[in-house]
């Protein structure tokens, strides 16, 4: 999507490019690239699976141990999943802020 051209358009372009060069130049001394990337993705996997497992495990336990008109493991599947995006979303904002600068103070 193409911004929008108004008067502040042509005096800003200059600073993005700027910011934008420095936040890769920054990015390549923090020794981030594909393998960087490629980690992260095992990062958002793991943080997603590992609640997601733990707690339909313990929902397939309750099911075994108590008797219940309720399935323990869906209801556990679902709040580890949910857990697990709330997690994943936390990581990804947090590696968001650190390249864009944002918590620095910039």
């Amino acid at each position: 999507m193409m911004p929008k051209r108004n008067d502040q358009w042509p005096n800003d372009f200059p600073h993005r490019v700027r910011d934008r060069e420095q936040r890769k130049i920054d990015a390549n001394r923090q020794g981030r690239n594909i393998w960087f990337g490629l980690g992260m993705f095992g990062v958002v996997g793991w943080s997603v699976a590992v609640p997601t497992v733990a707690a339909t495990f313990l929902g397939v336990w309750i099911d075994s141990h108590v008797p219940s008109r309720y399935s323990w493991t869906l209801m556990l599947l679902a709040a580890g999943l949910g857990l697990g995006c709330a997690n994943a979303w936390y990581w990804l904002q947090k590696e968001r802020r650190s390249i864009t600068g944002q918590g620095k103070g910039r």
